[in-house]
């Protein structure tokens, strides 16, 4: 009787434990599939406002608050735009000095605390930059997705795809540079954002099924005038993009990508996203699984445009913007395509520059690579 009591104590504890791990890698990978738009990834830290003052503004000095460029600042119910660091200007030891351009929303008193973030505007394209625009709806599988239409003289349009953590304010950071080069810009919202459809299991695909709204995006160009179209996207917005290019019917419209952190490599970018979490080591294998179960990615439900895409079925210009600093989608993988497809695919590197911030980085080199990918394209 002792012998059965203990068997049965044992695999007791043993299905509690294995209950255990499927619930911790359950909710470790809630940090990929259930990323909120408009928040910030695990991965960013919270920095402290210290002082402001004319044109300037003091935060605690991290890796984060001593990145090269301009970033947006949010807060809870604050935003403002900071520029480069100043290091002349007088700051204590643990403080870091930016260049304050605007505070665009609340704002921003000692002791608040706020994030960097890629998007320097909120709004819409009319109220940020003051571009006439239409809200459209385009017509997607699950249903009605909003976006923003800036017209523009080419009958090229570039649709802009935001990616995790972002919504489509994000884009406006490039869209006064393509307004000023006549493409139009149709830029998007897609399941699981604000406004738009939610996806059947609530959850993030990261690109593997969204990539049909940017399909519809492109339905609804070529009904409306445009010739040719140039996907844009960020993060897992490239993936949508890349993924679009190779398997949708209508990839013969598409001219050319620009894949700006692009997540090549899903069980990577969630072990990030899970680590930032504090999730312990031995529990991202859990993670990984808990995520391909959860969306099925492996199983029953695999059809054929599932899986990583094969450059090798890539047939449009490519350019790729990312750099080693990235630790949310390493840029091994973006390394590996360029070299793979050199005959197509060109790699901006963009060194200082955390997971979609590849612009914020050096707006100017950032416009200029995609002005000499662009040319040949419009």
């Amino acid at each position: 009787m002792r012998t059965v009591r203990a068997a049965a104590a044992a695999a007791t504890v043993a299905i509690a434990a294995g209950a255990a791990g499927i619930a911790a890698g359950r909710f470790a990978s809630n940090a990929a599939l259930k990323a909120p738009s408009g928040r910030p990834l695990p991965t960013e830290p919270r920095l402290t406002v210290h002082s402001t003052a004319a044109g300037r503004i003091t935060l605690t000095r991290a890796l984060a608050s001593l990145r090269p460029g301009v970033y947006g600042l949010s807060g809870d119910g604050s935003h403002a735009v900071v520029g480069p660091v100043l290091d002349s200007a007088p700051h204590a030891p643990d403080t870091v000095v930016r260049r304050l351009e605007r505070v665009t929303q609340g704002t921003l008193e000692p002791g608040d605390r706020a994030w960097l973030t890629p998007g320097l505007h909120i709004g819409d394209p009319g109220t940020a930059l003051g571009l006439d625009h239409s809200d459209i709806l385009v017509r997607g599988e699950l249903g009605a997705l909003p976006a923003w239409f800036v017209p523009a003289f080419r009958d090229t349009w570039v649709i802009a795809v935001h990616g995790l953590g972002a919504t489509r304010e994000h884009p406006m950071n490039v869209m006064e540079f393509l307004h000023r080069h006549r493409f139009p810009v149709l830029d998007l919202a897609y399941r699981g954002d604000a406004g738009a459809p939610r996806p059947p299991d609530g959850l993030n695909h990261l690109g593997e099924t969204e990539w049909r709204d940017v399909e519809a995006a492109i339905r609804y160009a070529v009904h409306h005038g445009a010739e040719r179209v140039v996907l844009h996207g960020w993060s897992t917005g490239a993936t949508m993009a890349l993924r679009t290019a190779v398997y949708s019917p209508l990839r013969g419209r598409i001219s050319g990508l620009v894949l700006d952190s692009p997540v090549l490599d899903w069980e990577a970018t969630l072990r990030a996203l899970a680590a930032a979490r504090r999730t312990p080591g031995a529990l991202l294998p859990l993670a990984v699984r808990a995520a391909q179960g959860r969306t099925g990615r492996y199983g029953d439900r695999v059809h054929a445009d599932h899986g990583p895409v094969d450059p090798d079925r890539l047939t449009v210009p490519t350019l790729v913007l990312h750099g080693p600093d990235d630790t949310v989608a390493p840029w091994g993988p973006s390394r590996r395509l360029a070299e793979r497809r050199a005959d197509l695919v060109t790699l901006h590197t963009v060194r200082g520059a955390p997971h979609g911030a590849m612009w914020n980085a050096d707006p100017t080199a950032y416009e200029e690579a995609l002005r000499r990918f662009l040319v040949p394209l419009m």
